[in-house]
């Protein structure tokens, strides 16, 4: 699994949480069999909204898709069920028919769930400054949120600003400090920083000798990769507020 190894791509890392819901429920085929009674709209469009999550989770993403196509029949604009379709357009690598469902959100929306969204769209695309912009924003609005501290701090890190990307990390390992995938980012952007002692004092908590040195093996290969554009962009660091 991604978030046992180092986090090369950070979409893979900012994944939704996933909704007990009973097993026969997705196995039966479209999540409407399982629904409540359709009468109560606020209890149905929740359940449904699970459930479609849930198949997400478990990496079945085109079916969510397709539950998503039957949701939005029954409840039209839901932002929500947005984000949801595009956080699966992106698990399929379908990058411009996320940018184009991201479109469908109001340029002034400021939630949290909306600014997240746009930081995984513009990482998807490439435009790692942007993505920093996003997820520094999404962090304002979600503050104690580690897992958008992560995405920051990695956005930063590819954006060529490694220092800002070691400052985010850190905030984001003591919110949750047994998360390996922000233990990972936070060796590697410490690594690149030309903090080295500092890294590796971080992976001595891994216990396990062999797991030890995979990572350090891994961390090692991808900050020789990030190291010519951190340092080429290391004049031009300006992403220490992300307001």
């Amino acid at each position: 699994m991604m978030r046992g190894r180092l986090a090369a791509r950070v979409l893979a890392t900012i994944l939704l949480a996933g909704i007990a819901h009973p097993a026969s429920a997705t196995e039966r085929g479209n999540p409407a069999e399982a629904l409540a009674d359709p009468g109560d709209q606020g209890s149905t469009r929740t359940l449904y909204l699970s459930l479609i999550r849930q198949a997400r989770v478990d990496g079945r993403s085109r079916a969510a898709l397709a539950y998503l196509d039957d949701f939005d029949r029954q409840y039209p604009r839901d932002r929500e069920a947005l984000v949801l379709r595009i956080n699966c357009l992106l698990d399929l690598g379908q990058t411009d028919e996320a940018r184009t469902a991201l479109k469908r959100i109001p340029p002034n929306d400021r939630d949290g769930q909306v600014l997240e969204i746009r930081g995984h769209v513009s990482a998807a695309l490439g435009d790692w400054a942007q993505a920093a912009r996003d997820y520094g924003a999404a962090l304002d609005a979600s503050p104690a949120n580690p897992l958008v501290g992560n995405a920051l701090g990695y956005a930063r890190l590819r954006s060529g600003q490694p220092q800002q990307a070691v400052e985010a990390l850190k905030a984001a390992h003591d919110l949750a400090p047994n998360e390996t995938v922000i233990r990972n980012n936070l060796a590697l952007a410490l690594t690149v920083a030309g903090r080295g002692a500092e890294a590796e004092a971080l992976l001595s908590a891994v216990r396990d000798v062999r797991s030890r040195g995979e990572i350090r093996s891994q961390i090692a290969s991808e900050a020789a990769r990030l190291a010519v554009p951190a340092a080429a962009g290391a004049g031009n660091e300006t992403g220490g507020d992300h307001g």
